[in-house]
């Protein structure tokens, strides 16, 4: 929980933000790559165990393992490549009193996940990796945002053998992407034994393409893949969904599905 004499650490330019109606702060910067919708989605839809060890890869200002604190009582390490942003990280746990429950890692995650102490240790595994292939105008970006946008220190397939890496046969690992990225995150995903099990797609309105996916993995699983009704951001008239009010207003602390390992138990 927060601390009650907790003060702000604050760098220049940088702000203090509410995390939803959670009882949770979080620091931000216009500089850097702030969180999105998207890291919302991953932390209320992925399959955790109640206790354990959970990982957060390409955690940014550490978003992601401040909201599933609110839905696990496992240990959570962030790992995050940039160290300014692990720095607001870690900030962002000390200032919630989550020491405890949170460890931030500033480290490469292809280097990482060859730790003989990493390889097979956590549960649950969960990443909101870099979007687009590289030479797609990162450079017009500072780097903190191109690094967080574009495959620069981290393709698609460096994330899931990461993940692959760090999570036990039997874990799961959920990410989140785009829809246009599909095809190569299901072939990425299986080459590295990771089956998918379950998968949501997210579209702004009823009548619009979807423009986010969630998708959950099961270590050394078998196949077999459940789509899931899709998940509506906005109502014709601009209004959040109900859905959508009950994720960020701290109604409902996970979206909708069965967990790919309990799917994988039932077959």
């Amino acid at each position: 929980m927060n601390r009650p004499d907790a003060q702000p650490m604050l760098e220049p330019g940088e702000r203090l933000d509410h995390l939803l109606t959670q009882d949770l702060k979080i620091i931000q910067s216009p500089e850097v790559f702030s969180f999105s919708l998207d890291a919302v989605l991953l932390a209320r839809y992925a399959g955790v165990p109640a206790r354990g060890r959970v990982v957060d890869l390409c955690t940014g200002n550490g978003v992601v393992p401040l909201l599933l604190t609110t839905r696990t009582a496992a240990s959570i390490d962030g790992v995050e490549i940039q160290p300014k942003l692990a720095d607001m990280a870690r900030r962002s746990v000390a200032l919630n009193g989550l020491e405890d429950r949170i460890t931030i890692i500033e480290a490469d995650l292809r280097e990482w996940s060859k730790r003989a102490d990493v390889r097979g240790a956590y549960d649950a595994v969960t990443i909101n990796p870099p979007y687009l292939p590289r030479g797609s105008g990162e450079y017009k970006e500072n780097i903190h945002k191109a690094m967080a946008r574009h495959e620069i220190g981290c393709t698609l397939d460096d994330a899931a053998a990461a993940c692959a890496a760090a999570v036990r046969s039997g874990g799961r690992v959920t990410m989140v992407h785009r829809p246009s990225r599909l095809a190569d995150i299901i072939e990425t995903l299986r080459r590295h034994r990771l089956e998918p099990k379950r998968m949501r797609l997210v579209h702004p309105k009823q009548e619009a393409e979807a423009n986010i996916v969630l998708i959950e993995s099961l270590k050394d699983g078998r196949p077999e893949l459940r789509l899931e009704p899709p998940l509506i951001v906005y109502e014709p008239d601009g209004r959040y969904t109900d859905e959508l009010l009950h994720i960020f207003y701290g109604r409902k602390t996970e979206l909708a599905g069965v967990p790919a390992a309990a799917e994988e138990e039932r077959t």
